[in-house]
Formats: C-alpha cells, structure tokens, sequence
C-alpha cells in the first residue's frame, strides 16, 4: 500500500462573470467524472485510495462534490485511473469540432499556491492530447505532480515570465519563449523563478499508450 499524503483542498477560480451557480456546476462535473471512471474500473472507494495515496475521506468528498483536489492529488487520481488530468475535469464529447467559449473552459486554483490551470483542449474518446494553459504567480508553483505511464510525454512553451522546471532530478529555467519536451514518466513539478506572473502552454501527449 502507498502511503498517504496530506490531502490539500482548493477553491475554483473564481472569474469575472463566474457564479455560485457555475462553481457547483464544476465542481459537480469532476465528482461525476471521477465517479464514473472509478465504477467503469470496478474499484472500491478503498481501492483507489491505495492505487493513489490519496484518502479515502477526501475521494469520498470530492465524488459528493463537497471538495475539489489539489493539483497533485488530483494528478494522483488521474494516473491511478489511467486517465488525462483534464477528463477528469469535464465530461466527454463525441464531436469532431467543437468550439469551447473561455467562459466554458474548465479553471481551477490552488488556494495555497495560487496555481491556476485552465483547460483548453476538448476531451474527446480515444484521443490522447490534453492541452492546458497554466498560470503561476511569483514564488508559486503547480504542486508536484507524479510520473505518468511510461510512453507519455510532455511538451512545455512559457508565454510570459520564467518558470523553472523540475523533472526526475534534472532542473532548467526556462524564459519567455523557450520550449520544452520531456518523458513524462518521473515526478515533475514547475515554480515560478520570476518576479511576475508566468503563464505556459503545457500539452501532455498520452497517445502512444492508447
């Protein structure tokens, strides 16, 4: 059994013409989502708090919709159910195109480092791409986040700021502009290293193990 970690709420963002109403709403979608794929896999609540080291009691609020995860429990959840971060974020679509308004797409913010995740990419069957704009401000960071399946690769390009990148034991800095690409399949985690804000495309490319 792995051991657990402390579990880390945190609120979603809250936009400018965001309601009460539309935070339940999201809030609801991930506890649907994350209900739902725990089901198709046959687990037990008990099952996927030791596939995850995530508790039992914070799996249980977040499929009641009481609470959502922090970055990393979350991502701990998606790699125990083998699925993307942001499918568990919002439910499936069987459109070839589909228009998503900036008011649709899903946001959420870790109340403790401000880290906010906004998902751009639909999620559709049978695709592997999630494509997510990250924004950091100074000092923050995104949380740890666990490594992925092997065959999993991750693809980074910073809009603004300088965001310094850790994976497995290696660490770079990268400025306004620079790239990245990385085998996904150690811990990663991202700080901001500026004295602003620092917002990165991150594109996470499970396809191959599909």
């Amino acid at each position: 059994m792995k051991t657990r970690r402390a579990d880390i709420e945190f609120k979603l963002e809250e936009r400018q013409q965001a309601s009460p109403d539309a935070d339940r709403a999201q809030l609801k979608v991930l506890a649907d989502e994350l209900k739902r794929h725990r089901k198709e896999r046959g687990l037990s609540l008990e099952a996927l708090a030791d596939l995850s080291g995530v508790s039992r009691s914070m799996i249980s609020k977040v499929e009641r919709a009481e609470a959502a995860p922090s970055t990393t429990v979350l991502s701990r959840l998606a790699e125990a159910l083998g699925v993307t971060f942001s499918r568990l974020m919002a439910p499936p679509t069987e459109r070839e195109m589909l228009f998503i308004p900036a008011a649709s797409q899903p946001i959420l913010r870790d109340g403790e480092s401000g880290f906010l995740r906004r998902c751009i990419s639909p999620v559709l069957p049978g695709r592997g791409i999630d494509w997510v704009l990250n924004t950091v401000p100074p000092g923050g960071g995104s949380g740890r986040f666990v490594g992925h399946k092997r065959g999993v690769s991750e693809y980074i390009y910073v809009l603004q700021g300088r965001l310094e990148a850790h994976v497995g034991e290696k660490t770079v800095v990268l400025e306004e502009g620079d790239s990245l690409y990385f085998e996904a399949d150690a811990d990663h985690s991202f700080v901001n290293v500026g004295v602003g804000d620092c917002q990165y495309f991150l594109v996470i490319d499970s396809s191959r193990i599909r």
